[in-house]
Order: C-alpha cells, then sequence, then structure tokens
C-alpha cells in the first residue's frame, strides 16, 4: 500500500469519525437546549433548524460533556461572528492558520496576462 494510500484512509477516517461525533453532540444539544439562537434569540422550527450550529464555548470540539455545559446553540451567523471574534482576540492565532495554506491560485496570472496584452 502507498503512503498515499495510506494517507487517504486516515484522512477518510478522520472525517468520518468527526462527523459522527458532531451528529452525537448536535443532536444531544438540539435536546437539551431551547431552538432559539444564544446570541441574536432567532428562533427555529423543524424547517429552517437546519440552519441552527452548535457552538464550543472553549473552542475544543473534543470537549463534549453530556450536559451540554460546553455548547451554544448559535445560528450559523453569529457562529461565524464568534468564531472571526476569537481569530481576531488570540494573538497569532491567523499565521498559523495561513501557514498551512500551499495552493496559490493566482500564482501564474500576471505571466498570462503579459502573454494576452502582448
Amino acid at each position: 500500500m502507498s503512503s498515499k494510500t495510506d494517507l487517504d484512509a486516515v484522512i477518510a477516517n478522520a472525517v468520518k469519525a468527526r462527523d459522527s461525533r458532531e451528529r452525537d453532540y448536535r443532536a444531544q444539544s438540539l435536546k437539551i437546549h431551547p431552538w432559539v439562537c444564544g446570541r441574536c434569540g432567532r428562533e427555529f422550527t423543524q424547517t429552517n433548524l437546519h440552519e441552527l450550529t452548535v457552538h464550543h464555548k472553549d473552542h475544543n470540539h473534543d470537549n463534549n460533556p453530556p450536559d451540554g455545559s460546553n455548547w451554544e446553540n448559535l445560528c450559523l451567523y453569529c457562529h461565524d461572528n464568534e468564531h472571526a471574534r476569537y481569530v481576531d482576540a488570540v494573538p497569532g492565532i491567523e499565521e498559523r492558520k495561513s501557514s498551512a495554506v500551499t495552493h496559490k491560485g493566482l500564482s501564474g496570472l500576471a505571466e498570462l496576462l503579459k502573454k494576452d496584452g502582448s
């Protein structure tokens, strides 16, 4: 088995485990907490429940106490805002995230523009 195949298997297993973990804590949070955004107060019904997310107060997705004390139901917008505020508040967190980016989608654009403009 090649190392690429091994890596693909590890990634697939990690994604599967994450998805399973998220389903479990989301279902628990929806049973424990009201279907209301903890920030803006927007109420949810069965038809728009997919827009209600579960936020980990300590930002640790592995910290899932059964009493739900680390969870907060937030609408998509408030959840995005919470994570943006966290990135702004924690020094150096953006640098750690951006260092993993390897794709440079526009890297050859200047050369292409020179060729078309000639």
